[in-house]
């Protein structure tokens, strides 16, 4: 356990204290909330009985009165502590003794009491009584504001508020406010589903064989059966199982897990939406597709705009439609129509794109669409018509037979939504997945290294017509809520594993903190600006270097202290 800081003693001794007056800092109690401070806001009626509950979040004691701040799940509201209104009798100890010295910022409390307007108009709380709920024994990370209106210490750190969310969602107001988005937006799109007819479906997360994707899987072992089992990257095989088995529209909200890389769009748990609906294709997934989205940013936001960065993005239906031939022939003079592997990987050459000789030609094309092309599209833009090579479980194309019945939806340059006229053929289905394995044996790293022949035994049973698509979650309430990292989405992003904590005394920390702001400084100016005495100096850099925070460096220039 790391050392206590000065103020995580202190409200230890208050607890102690508590227990000691007999006063239960954790009870089990229920508490007999009547309102919440928003209910209290919008039914404001002066001299109305109230029982809330919350966190402390501000105080201001002047003597025996005080005004406070309490914050509960939909708001804030101020609190008015009188200590003759809370103390009848001649005993003043539960004013003066517990509220004024043993309560702190932090601490959830129950207020009984009326309402009332103060002299400068603010809604209110007189207290008649309260109850301490529990005790906080660590401080919050609060931001305070100076005489001047500058906002000191404010909480915005994202490593600290992606490991300490808890902390962030209490301090940072704001935050609270994407993940009630999210969950508007998830609500949006089922109602949406369900209105229409579909059924909710859930699929298994361990699976035998890791389809319906081309990526890298985790692994883990059933101890009874004795098999290797992997976590979902993907639930499309077994969405369309059931449209095998007489379902005419399913859909699952899936949670998927990938072990690739980490950045600011790709977490290794995401949640991914898949839809499959028989006798449709892609031309009606489309028009679906585009409904759906704006019914969900209306649910979201109020209306079919959104701003993400410095773009407004307009989800009102109908999306342009361009096909990837077009798209790749706009923006590079290059057709790849008819072309073969060889001319497009010199065409790539030439573009600038840098390619290998373990790339097969959709996986070419890929390439010269993705950074020539995909980032143009900034307004909700349907990308159709992809080449076989790139889409193994897709239709090939009713006009084209190298093309398939595919649409990416992009927006902003990411792509948002992947959609198919299904393939249904068991034939060609088995044909593809063995492209997919030779392509991977020659070191495609997007090519799959799987056949799920339980899969193509389904669809020997007969799959109706159907199409298919699939949404990030994540990537889209990030467009809906002006977020450039999945990290501000997620509750709990994955994290590398937290520095374990040095516990050192307040000087070091000070000295550490002056370091940190420069990274290397001459020995003396440190000195100077931590103001220690030379005694206190001499130990303090001594645990710094000690604890292997800092380390001592002799140059030609003279001595300097920068950090490790």
């Amino acid at each position: 356990m790391s050392q206590l800081s000065e103020q995580e003693l202190v409200r230890r001794e208050k607890l102690a204290k508590l227990r000691a007056l007999g006063i239960n800092p954790y009870p089990a109690d229920l508490y007999p909330v009547s309102d919440t401070s928003k209910q209290v806001k919008k039914a404001f009626e002066e001299g109305k009985k109230v029982v809330i509950a919350g966190r402390l979040m501000s105080r201001r004691i002047q003597g025996n009165a005080s005004f406070a701040e309490l914050q509960d799940g939909e708001g804030r509201i101020q609190l008015y502590f009188n200590r003759d209104e809370i103390c009848k009798g001649d005993d003043k100890s539960k004013y003066n003794d517990i509220y004024k010295k043993l309560l702190d910022i932090g601490d959830f409390v129950g207020i009984e009491g009326e309402l009332f307007t103060t002299k400068v108009g603010e809604k209110s709380v007189r207290v008649n009584d309260f109850s301490l709920l529990s005790k906080a024994l660590k401080p919050l990370p609060l931001p305070r504001t100076d005489a001047d209106g500058v906002v000191h210490d404010a909480f915005t750190d994202p490593e600290q508020r992606y490991r300490q969310r808890y902390a962030d969602l209490v301090v940072n107001p704001q935050v609270k406010e994407v993940f009630v988005k999210r969950t508007k937006l998830f609500n949006a799109m089922r109602s949406f589903f369900n209105d229409s007819g579909y059924f909710e479906v859930e699929t298994p997360v361990l699976q035998p064989i890791p389809g319906g994707a081309a990526a890298r899987p985790f692994t883990t072992h059933h101890n009874a059966l004795d098999i290797p089992l992997y976590m979902r990257i993907a639930n499309e095989l077994y969405l369309k199982r059931l449209i095998v088995g007489g379902f005419d529209g399913v859909y699952e909200f899936s949670k998927n897990f990938r072990n690739e890389g980490m950045d600011r769009t790709h977490n290794p748990e995401f949640t991914a939406m898949e839809i499959y609906v028989a006798y449709k294709d892609y031309n009606w997934m489309m028009d679906f597709c585009e409904r759906l989205l704006e019914h969900c940013a209306i649910a979201v936001n109020g209306s079919t705009k959104a701003t993400f960065g410095e773009h407004e993005i307009d989800f009102k239906a109908p999306y342009a439609r361009v096909t990837m031939a077009d798209s790749i022939k706009h923006f590079t003079g290059f057709d790849i129509t008819g072309k073969t592997e060889h001319e497009i990987r010199e065409a790539a050459k030439s573009l600038g794109v840098e390619v290998d000789n373990t790339m097969g030609k959709g996986k070419l094309i890929d390439e010269i669409f993705g950074e020539k092309c995909e980032g143009n599209y900034i307004q909700p833009t349907y990308i159709t018509d992809y080449p076989k090579e790139m889409s193994p479980l897709c239709k090939e194309h009713r006009e084209n037979p190298e093309l398939t019945e595919r649409f990416e939806l992009m927006v902003c340059g990411k792509e948002i939504a992947n959609a198919y006229s299904e393939l249904n053929d068991p034939i060609d289905q088995r044909e593809r997945f063995e492209h997919q394995l030779k392509l991977a044996a020659k070191g495609d790293d997007e090519a799959t290294e799987f056949i799920d022949h339980d899969f193509l035994r389904a669809l020997e049973y007969g799959m109706p017509p159907t199409s298919g698509m699939g949404i990030g979650m994540d990537r889209l309430i990030m467009f809906l809520t002006n977020n450039q990292s999945i990290q501000e989405v997620l509750f709990f992003p994955q994290m590398r594993p937290e520095k374990k904590v040095v516990a050192v005394s307040e000087e070091a920390k000070a000295v550490f903190e002056i370091l940190k702001k420069a990274e290397k400084l001459v020995l003396n100016d440190l000195k100077v600006q931590s103001g220690l005495s030379n005694k206190k100096w001499d130990k303090t850099i001594k645990e710094l270097t000690k604890n292997n925070l800092a380390k001592v460096e002799k140059t030609n220039d003279g001595l300097f202290v920068e950090m490790v």
